[in-house]
């Protein structure tokens, strides 16, 4: 069996999880950002005092044996109800409810992993009460994915420039102490995926954790970033396909990655003007090849997306990948 670790959170790393979960021979571990306080996790966080259930929700649904209707049962809720547990997500209630059941975070989701037979294990990456810290470029610093993830549909709760980057991160609150499960599963992984996904409210949060890059730098296994498709306009907006890099491999030093996926597939001339328009939003591709000379990690460059409607990561384009690497056919 070959042992891999997706670190994220997010709809980037359900997308990493679905598309690995049906080789077998893959035995799947996904470690979860616990920083998000936004939303309706964000609501039933604040109520019970428990670690955020939203990104959990998703990479159970990715792993569960029925993906699809576990997902529509998941993100179900009585949209006329105003209460925190009437209006939430169904999964985020049953989450919270097997919480309490079981007496703790990690027995509420492995009972609820069992329920949904999940292949694999969901590991929350820190078992504190954290938040998300970040500095934009003009020095203004915001605490709280909720005061992060603002953009122009909510003007009125903004408080800081959004059409700039940001340029550091860390945590808030307890020690933030990288959970053991976390660090077994690193230590024993053959392969880590970081990514995709937002880059500093879903994969940063993960590597601020204490001890995250020692246990990084003493794990033997391969480590595979999977690039953004497209820059998020209050996060990354002027950010080019190296300044992504250059963030991962600040917070995972001293461990250099090994390799870099980065799309290169056609993305619909509509679809871009709609992000531009909508979301300022542009797309990530590789401009200037000389900024990848001397590198440690090798840069794969290969259709990974699907433009339908929305420029997503593509599940199966992304486990083929994997399984090349994995294979020996890209060394």
């Amino acid at each position: 069996m070959i042992n891999i670790v997706a670190i994220g959170g997010g709809a980037g790393t359900f997308n990493v999880l679905y598309g690995l979960k049906k080789k077998k021979e893959y035995n799947l571990s996904a470690i979860i950002s616990v920083a998000d306080n936004g939303g309706t996790t964000g609501s039933i966080r604040d109520k019970y005092w428990i670690l955020p259930p939203g990104d959990m929700r998703r990479a159970i649904a990715a792993l569960a044996k029925n993906t699809d209707m576990v997902r529509k049962l998941f993100e179900y809720s009585f949209k006329d109800e105003e209460w925190v547990i009437g209006s939430n997500k169904i999964g985020n209630i049953l989450l919270t409810a097997l919480v309490d059941i079981g007496g703790s975070y990690e027995k509420g989701l492995d009972i609820m992993c069992t329920m949904f037979d999940v292949w694999g294990r969901i590991i929350p990456v820190t078992l504190e009460d954290i938040h998300l810290g970040v500095r934009f470029e003009d020095g203004t610093e915001v605490i709280g994915e909720k005061n992060i993830d603002i953009s122009d549909k909510n003007p009125g709760e903004r408080t800081h420039n959004i059409d700039q980057d940001i340029t550091d991160a860390w945590l808030v609150g307890g020690e933030w102490n990288i959970n053991p499960r976390a660090r077994e599963a690193i230590l024993n992984a053959d392969y880590i995926i970081l990514g995709p996904g937002d880059l500093y409210t879903s994969i940063v949060p993960n590597l601020l954790s204490k001890w995250m890059n020692e246990t990084l730098h003493a794990s033997k296994a391969k480590i595979i970033y999977v690039c953004n498709a497209m820059t998020k306009r209050g996060e990354t907006t002027n950010m080019e396909v190296i300044d992504f890099i250059n963030t991962i491999e600040r917070y995972t030093e001293p461990r250099d990655l090994d390799y870099v996926i980065v799309n290169n597939g056609y993305i619909d001339d509509e679809i871009i003007q709609k992000y531009k328009e909508e979301e300022n939003k542009r797309p990530l591709k590789i401009k200037d090849y000389t900024q990848f000379l001397g590198k440690s990690y090798k840069v794969i460059e290969r259709d990974i997306i699907n433009d339908d409607d929305f420029v997503r990561h593509d599940p199966y384009k992304l486990a083929k990948i994997i399984d090349d690497i994995v294979e020996g056919w890209i060394k």
